[in-house]
């Protein structure tokens, strides 16, 4: 039984700081140019930044070049492969055959990862892209488990398999999507999604003999949710997975925040090595409890043990978690008085939880005391008001630069 790399998102540098301590064996990002996610805090200097943290510390970073290109693309994909090749990025990520094509070419070692936009779901496409240059398959997030054992069974020795374990679902087939192009005039498959899926509808029924008579179909106040997904959720399945021999073990998110990643990165990270040390033992609820502690919309497991499942569709909409939130980062750690970056309203009696690289439960504190962190003054509250607002305050426990505290809300018991 091999252990799998776990493979993060990180959509900046402070993101991928946070990726790595919470446990992430590599990462995976992209630029604003020519990834899909093109919103993302990271330029071409920013990239090469974090590849160079990320080797000094022996991790991995590999890099998204995967959307479907134009023709009068092609000068700056150039341009991004031979940037790729000269900071020594890990991997490429592409889904486009001319895109392949020309990494070939410029990074002819440059390791090319086929990207789950290529939809590959059996063992012929993927010995198609083996054949043709590509090191690793990302699996289509549609498979259900016995198809990935015979993608497992029947590939190449050396093709490595990356599968998708944790995120956000596309409404479309593996993210291959123009609604939001249609609806907004922002291309998904060049990066600038506008998630239209997620937005509120109000449906009707026009009767043809009566143009014009609308009736509305189900739905409450906020209309219907009926085009939007619930989140992926394989913990647990995690064991079945590992048993499996998948090599890569990937969780979505590169636009989330350091929050999101820090509690979903800790706990598979925890889990997968938990199984490992000790696999008759694995408990999958004390992991769940954790990743419900920052979901914001429900949970599945998709196709992956039923390809007629049908409980995936988020009819809520939600996009908030009424218990918990981000309530800031550890800046510098002092035994009396440590510095927060601060993310929502703090006061004194608030609930925290300061979430520890490798161990499944949190340090759970009350605040005594703030400190205004430029006099030094007592106060009794602080509000975010400014990127990188920040406060001081006591942690009892030893805490490190970079760690995360998750605010409980008062809504719930103390």
């Amino acid at each position: 039984m091999k252990k799998p790399e776990l493979l993060a998102p990180a959509g900046s540098f402070e993101k991928a700081k946070v990726a790595f301590e919470y446990g992430a064996d590599a990462i995976y990002c992209g630029t604003s140019k020519l990834s899909l996610r093109s919103r993302v805090e990271i330029d071409d200097t920013g990239l090469e930044k974090i590849i160079e943290y990320a080797h000094s510390i022996n991790k991995k970073v590999y890099v998204t070049l995967n959307i479907y290109a134009r023709d009068y693309m092609y000068d700056d994909v150039k341009v991004q492969i031979e940037m790729l090749k000269r900071i020594k990025a890990d991997g490429v990520i592409v889904s486009d055959g001319g895109v392949m094509e020309m990494v070939k070419e410029i990074a002819p070692n440059l390791q090319i990862h086929i990207s789950t936009q290529a939809n590959t779901v059996s063992y012929h496409t993927s010995k198609f892209w083996y054949n043709n240059g590509a090191k690793r398959i990302i699996l289509a997030r549609e498979l259900n488990k016995e198809e990935i054992k015979e993608i497992i069974k029947n590939k190449p020795e050396d093709l490595a398999i990356e599968m998708f374990i944790h995120g956000a679902i596309c409404y479309a087939y593996s993210g291959r999507c123009h609604l939001s192009d249609f609806l907004a005039g922002r291309g998904a498959n060049l990066g600038d999604c506008a998630q239209s899926c997620r937005w509120a509808y109000n449906l009707y029924l026009e009767e043809k003999n009566n143009p014009g008579n609308m009736m509305p179909v189900e739905q409450d106040e906020n209309g219907t949710y009926i085009l939007s997904s619930k989140d992926m959720c394989l913990i647990k399945e995690l064991p079945e997975i590992i048993e499996m021999g998948v090599d890569s073990l990937k969780i979505e998110g590169r636009l989330k925040t350091e929050y999101y990643l820090a509690t979903i990165i800790n706990t598979y990270r925890t889990a997968i090595d938990d199984y490992m040390a000790n696999p008759e033992n694995y408990d999958y609820t004390k992991y769940q409890n954790e990743l419900e502690k920052v979901k914001t919309r429900g949970l599945t497991t998709f196709y992956f043990n039923d390809k007629n499942n049908r409980d995936f569709q988020e009819y809520e909409g939600k996009q908030y978690n009424p218990n918990y939130e981000f309530g800031g980062k550890v800046k510098e750690y002092s035994k009396e008085k440590s510095i927060i970056e601060i993310k929502n309203r703090l006061q004194v009696g608030d609930t925290f939880e300061l979430i520890i690289p490798n161990e499944i439960r949190p340090y759970k504190f009350t605040i005594d005391k703030l400190w205004d962190v430029e006099t030094d003054e007592e106060i009794e509250f602080v509000n975010p008001g400014k990127e990188g607002q920040s406060v001081k305050l006591h942690i009892p426990v030893n805490a490190k630069e970079n760690w995360i505290l998750r605010r409980q809300k008062n809504n719930i018991s103390k």
